[in-house]
């Protein structure tokens, strides 16, 4: 499909008159632009009325990019309503959590179970594949854009019951997975079911929910319904065109939608990467390897990301010189196959005319965002196809389980304070920042490539995953779960066995009781000859069979196991379980005592600000990535035989290496 790293972004030129299109495509061929992304929003542009269609810009847009030699990732324009279908169809409009029908305006504003809006999206969709199939531009299909958000009218309240009637096939089995004998909510029809809503099961928002069993199926519902949208637009282009790749932009971590649902779907994955303002760089480094899993480790593109500045939060910062070549070649490094940008040209009106864009409203070529861009422009020719298609040769998983964020997060107790996010999180930061390649991957994932499994906040085990976990162990592997681990099912109905459920025979322990004490209470925990601290909750462990490797330093159980190692098997397997929230130096001290024992501390793990990725490139070429997150030069060890592929320098073994702040280095490894 090409020869080197798509570049480029999202260009919207209707919204500005055509004489400033020809500075537009000077200044892409000067930065090496060479992917547009088109039409996101466009519905009201092309269809201006329910029974006429107007493609004479859309033409021109696509026309000219061909003509440049550029190619297009083709939106069906279906992200937001126009004005006149919300006028002919009040049902497509959204209803909120609080019951309220909403008017027209904003975006991610239709029903996914209208059928008014599914006929009139597939219509377009079917519409702008037959007339841009065979357009020579055509790179891609973009289906509507970062879908999400919920809605709660009557339209969606009858799909949700022919949903709970497919899942369930009687009220029998459902009352019995929600636990309906509760409170007296058994049900008798599957007409008295309602979504669960400000108006019924929620008290003090979407995360204060009286029966967890009908909230996530809420969360499954809404993930199948909108994914329903996606697959009749997708089965739409099919109709016109089957072989150009089709995709939607996720949002990486979204706690709304369960990407694994919907990555089945797609012919490959992409994304738009905004992380919060004050987070380390694993946090998108996570993000990105999420994405990857999605396919089980085909590349990505990163759809979006900002050149400079985002405009949607209270304090909107810019980045600083080198950070943006750092960002994009840390995707790079992490599988992106494309690295785009939002957006090229800064809008003139409305809320994103402060957006950061590659071409600001001056349209001049000498900023410093435009320079860096075009620098990075450059050095991706040079890199040229040697990371396209190359894959990550990672030996740590890391499991990511929408399930189990919203059971945990939706439930009472022990602690409304414990985010999935923050957990999962500190685990996967503890593994990069020792040297490992990590694999994000589901419960569903095949365990048998790696020989570390870490499943932080497993809080709800579904399938035969315990078996699989317990099988890594056998063959000599270890697998580290923490607290709030093996509670419920995939009902979320608590496991009838001693804590943690499931996963208790691999970990050798059992929890009887759990204290939870606010923010703000710090314990100490005894780590070998260290000391850490740990908060939130505070698991009282049981051994049987394992081995404390840390204990607990105050309170009654002072002195109790606070990390356990458990032997399993006859190879020499682990199970390690960590029963309380550890401070990130505890986090860290314990994956690099699991990484170890394996032999996966990379040669940088001293080096926390360096990141490194390892990848593998189809004909077998293995590169590794070295990014300087820091800013201060890194001195490093040389690779013997090395070659950068952005400078075309050898790196000797004895000869001084160092990377400069935010620096970056592509090794060609021998």
């Amino acid at each position: 499909m090409n020869d080197k790293i798509r570049y480029g972004g999202d260009y919207n030129p209707e919204q500005w008159p055509k004489e400033v299109w020809d500075d537009d495509h000077r200044l892409f061929t000067r930065a090496g632009v060479d992917t547009l992304t088109v039409g996101v929003f466009s519905w009201s542009l092309t269809q201006p009325a329910k029974d006429s269609y107007d493609f004479a810009v859309l033409d021109a847009i696509l026309d000219r990019a061909a003509a440049e030699g550029r190619r297009v990732c083709l939106a069906t324009g279906t992200a937001a309503l126009p004005p006149w279908a919300a006028r002919a169809h009040p049902e497509v409009n959204r209803t909120d959590f609080e019951g309220r029908r909403h008017r027209y305006g904003q975006r991610h504003n239709f029903c996914p179970s209208s059928p008014a809006y599914r006929r009139l999206a597939t219509a377009l969709a079917g519409r702008v594949a037959e007339r841009y199939a065979a357009h020579p531009a055509l790179l891609a299909w973009h289906i509507n854009n970062e879908y999400g958000g919920a809605c709660y009218c009557d339209l969606c309240a009858d799909a949700f019951r022919a949903w709970l009637r497919d899942t369930y096939g009687d009220l029998d089995a459902l009352n019995d997975a929600w636990c309906t004998t509760f409170w007296s909510h058994r049900y008798t029809d599957f007409a008295e079911i309602e979504p669960p809503s400000a108006l019924t099961e929620h008290w003090r928002g979407p995360d204060h929910t009286a029966f967890q069993g009908l909230t996530l199926d809420y969360l499954r519902f809404t993930t199948d319904a909108l994914l329903g949208c996606f697959r009749a637009e997708k089965d739409a282009i099919r109709r016109h065109d089957q072989e150009t790749p089709v995709t939607t932009n996720f949002m990486g971590m979204y706690r709304p939608l369960d990407y694994h649902r919907w990555a089945p779907h797609l012919d490959f994955a992409s994304w738009d990467s905004y992380p919060p303002l004050d987070a380390p760089p694993t946090w998108a480094a996570l993000a990105h390897d999420l994405m990857r899993g999605l396919k089980d480790g085909s590349p990505f593109w990163l759809m979006e990301q900002t050149p400079s500045t985002t405009a949607c939060r209270d304090v909107n910062p810019l980045r600083r010189p080198g950070e943006l070549r750092l960002a994009t070649f840390q995707a790079v490094a992490h599988g992106a196959d494309a690295a785009l940008y939002f957006q090229l040209r800064a809008a003139r009106g409305a809320c994103e005319k402060y957006h950061g864009a590659v071409i600001g409203h001056a349209g001049r070529d000498d900023t410093r965002v435009f320079n860096e861009v075009a620098a990075i422009g450059q050095e991706l020719q040079r890199l040229g196809s040697a990371t396209l298609g190359a894959r990550t040769p990672a030996r740590t998983a890391l499991v990511f389980d929408w399930d189990s964020w919203w059971a945990l997060e939706t439930s009472d107790g022990p602690s409304r304070h414990v985010r999935y996010q923050d957990t999962v999180h500190a685990y996967y930061r503890a593994a990069r920042e020792a040297g490992a390649d990590v694999d994000v991957v589901a419960q569903t994932a095949d365990l048998t490539p790696y020989d570390v499994v870490l499943a932080p906040l497993l809080h709800l085990v579904k399938g035969d995953l315990a078996t699989r976990l317990e099988a890594v162990a056998a063959r000599g592997g270890t697998v580290l779960t923490t607290f709030l681990s093996g509670r419920v099912d995939a009902y979320g109905r608590a496991f009838l066995a001693d804590v943690p459920g499931p996963l208790g025979d691999l970990m050798g322990v059992r929890v009887d009781e759990w204290d939870s004490r606010p923010p703000d209470v710090v314990q100490p925990v005894l780590l070998g000859e260290s000391s850490t601290s740990a908060r939130l909750v505070f698991e009282i462990v049981l051994p049987r069979g394992a081995e404390p490797v840390a204990t607990y330093g105050a309170d009654f159980y002072a002195g109790t196991p606070a990390v356990t190692r458990h032997p399993y098997g006859e190879r020499g397997g682990e199970g390690w379980y960590v029963a309380t929230a550890l401070d990130q130096p505890g986090v860290d001290g314990v994956v690099r005592r699991v990484l170890a024992r394996h032999g996966l501390l990379g040669r940088y793990a001293g080096t926390p600000a360096v990141e490194t990725a390892h990848r593998t490139a189809p004909d077998g070429t293995r590169l590794l990535f070295l990014l300087n997150h820091g800013r201060e030069t890194a001195r490093l060890t040389a690779h013997r035989g090395a070659t950068d592929l952005l400078t075309g320098e050898r790196v000797e073994e004895r000869a001084p290496f160092t990377l400069g702040p935010y620096g970056v280095a592509v090794l060609r490894l021998q």
